[in-house]
């Protein structure tokens, strides 16, 4: 069972970027996107600040985000690197599976990713992801370089959407012969 120390919640900061975002597409009625819980199990607790020191992951997490766009179901988890590629092992196998199923559901999943290194967010394809994930697992690359990442998939800030991702999802949609 994974363990949760708290020194940080890795990825936070890209979170609530995609979730005030996410509260302005509500607002506007462009798309209902929901940040989904992980469930944990406290352990031990700081009586005196009331927080979690130390607890466990109760179950495999899915993917961060979950909605509708429009008609259209999405599902997309939210990675962040310090590097000049993605290394495959932010990626669990139960996170590819869910996202297979999604998409075999006519559902679209991807990730969005921050190079922090660039201060660039892009939209990565389920089918762009998951030709690395595979390659990897056949003893191929363990990351995904950040030259693979498609600069048509590259997330800009909009006013207050500092991820206006559904600009991107729109590119994606048309690439692939469908209309958001």
């Amino acid at each position: 069972m994974g363990y949760w120390h708290s020194r940080g919640l890795r990825g936070s900061y890209l979170e609530e970027c995609i979730n005030q975002t996410n509260k302005i597409y509500l607002e506007q009625g462009l798309a209902v996107v929901q940040k989904l819980p992980t469930a944990i199990k406290p352990i031990e607790l700081d009586p005196g600040k009331g927080t979690i020191k130390l607890a466990y992951f109760e179950e495999k997490s899915t993917v961060d985000y979950m909605g509708n766009v429009q008609g259209i179901p999405i599902c997309f988890d939210a990675k962040e690197t310090n590097q000049k590629r993605l290394p495959i092992a932010n990626i669990h196998e139960h996170q590819i599976e869910f996202m297979d199923a999604f998409n075999r559901q006519e559902g679209l999943s991807f990730l969005i990713v921050w190079f922090k290194l660039f201060d660039e967010h892009y939209l990565l394809p389920y089918e762009t992801l998951k030709a690395y994930w595979d390659a990897s697992k056949k003893d191929g690359r363990k990351s995904i370089p950040y030259a693979a990442f498609d600069k048509k998939y590259q997330i800009h800030p909009c006013g207050n959407m500092l991820v206006h991702y559904l600009e991107t999802l729109n590119v994606y949609l048309n690439d692939k012969g469908e209309t958001s």
